[in-house]
């Protein structure tokens, strides 16, 4: 009987796995049709004039202008300066913003005083800042890294802040019951329960991350996406403007790949499902 039980287990463990490869095969594959028709689509319409090639360019022209940068050695330049600048702005961000947010959860005295200012903080148009930030700083990568921290990093600390603040309050009443410090709350239980929360303030702040180097790059720059894409408007060439938002989307894509192998390699390391 017992051997009938687990013969049965293991088929439908076994039916259940098949089940979800085969949607993830699906997933895949949508995503790369609706990826091909668009590419066709954009290609056809400007080709027959339906769209302004002037304008729009097309993934035909793209690649072309790609291929002329990647000879010059002007492409990985560029590339390089903006990916460097926004995984600095990234990491110490990141970093900085759940620092403070577990400052503000050690010191609910502390979160509420400085609660209001940081809401002004994050309702303020970062773009204003840019002036401060190039003068105080010249007109170096240091200023677009500032600009990068200036745009997420106060969204960074109310998010991981509010996940904190909302772990389970009778799990945390029960383990100062044991005897539990703060510390070990923090480590036992409020850390584990918003590793998701972490996770995700990582994927906005890719975005946002690109964000900002751009905007920064559009303030002040000599070399990055964003000085590619200011020059090619400024002179009329579309499709090299084009091409620095397409090869921007790439980089982007790439990054938030990257936060999502960490959150399987997390989920797995603390055996969340």
């Amino acid at each position: 009987m017992d051997d009938f039980g687990d013969t049965l287990k293991k088929d439908l463990r076994g039916a259940y796995l098949h089940r979800r490869k085969l949607e993830l095969f699906r997933i895949r594959v949508s995503r790369i049709a609706i990826l091909f028709v668009f590419l066709s689509l954009w290609e056809v319409l400007t080709t027959n004039e339906i769209l302004n090639p002037f304008v729009f360019s097309s993934p035909s022209r793209i690649l072309a202008t790609l291929k002329d940068l990647s000879g010059s050695g002007e492409l990985w330049r560029h590339i390089g300066t903006s990916v460097l600048e926004t995984v600095c702005g990234f990491v110490s961000g990141t970093i900085l913003g759940i620092l403070i947010a577990v400052v503000l959860w050690w010191s609910p005295a502390v979160s509420k005083v400085l609660d209001p200012f940081l809401v002004v903080l994050n309702a303020l148009p970062k773009t204003a800042l840019g002036p401060i930030f190039i003068v105080c700083m010249g007109t170096g990568a240091g200023a677009i890294i500032a600009m990068t921290l200036a745009i997420f990093l106060i969204v960074t600390i109310l998010n991981v802040l509010n996940g904190f603040n909302h772990t389970d309050l009778e799990k945390v009443r029960l383990m100062k019951m044991l005897g539990a410090d703060r510390l070990q709350i923090f480590r036992k239980l409020v850390l584990p329960a918003n590793l998701s929360t972490i996770v995700n303030a990582l994927k906005i702040n890719i975005g946002l991350s690109w964000v900002g180097v751009i905007t920064g790059e559009f303030l002040v720059s000599r070399a990055g996406l964003g000085y590619l894409i200011v020059y090619g408007s400024q002179v009329f060439k579309m499709d090299l403007v084009m091409t620095s938002v397409a090869v921007l989307a790439v980089c982007a894509m790439l990054m938030h790949a990257g936060i999502v192998l960490l959150e399987k390699a997390t989920r797995k390391r603390f055996g969340i499902t």
